[in-house]
């Protein structure tokens, strides 16, 4: 039986996720070294992302390889980093402070719900790979034998793209935040 919190907290978490946004654009007080090392940041996290996106076949398999083998949860951990890469390019303290409550609020729901789909479609498989491998903050160690390949096919039909798309979208919107900020004073 599907717990109807987690339900809750797993279907809203994209709806929340765009007023927020608008919010910490307003918010941000941007430069270009905040840009710039912001957006550093965001391509890590876009890259985590991006290698466990070349990974993963949802729905068909169990991942333990690439990301998967240092975290059980790569997406999740490279949009924390990415989350974090926008509140310094924003340069808000308050901006950081949404971003990382919205973290704090929706991920644990999001994690424990995927979690229980796993456990329940994988079983002791899942089990085995829970015990050995972090849930959320990677530890890097060896890879295990057998694990699938990044494949760029793969990271393509995830829609991987996408976050990339969004991600440059944010940052140009922040530097265009900044030049109208220093132009109008808005």
């Amino acid at each position: 039986m599907t717990d109807p919190a987690r339900s809750f907290w797993v279907r809203w978490r994209v709806a929340a996720g765009y007023p927020l946004a608008l919010l910490a654009l307003w918010l941000a007080r941007p430069s270009w070294k905040s840009i710039l090392i912001g957006g550093a940041i965001a391509a890590a996290g876009l890259l985590f992302r991006g290698a466990a996106a070349g990974i993963v076949r949802k729905g068909r398999e169990l991942a333990t390889s690439g990301p998967y083998a240092w975290t059980r949860n790569p997406l999740y951990f490279g949009s924390a980093v990415l989350a974090g890469g926008f509140g310094v390019a924003a340069m808000s303290w308050i901006v950081a402070a949404l971003m990382a409550a919205y973290f704090a609020v929706f991920y644990p729901a999001v994690i424990r719900r995927e979690e229980a789909d796993l456990r329940a479609r994988f079983g002791e498989q899942f089990d085995a790979y829970a015990a050995r491998v972090p849930a959320f903050f990677p530890w890097p160690r060896s890879q295990p034998a057998g694990g699938v390949e990044f494949s760029r096919a793969q990271y393509v039909r995830n829609h991987e793209y996408r976050a990339a798309i969004g991600t440059a979208s944010a940052l140009g919107l922040l530097a265009l935040r900044m030049w109208l900020r220093s132009r109008y004073g808005v």
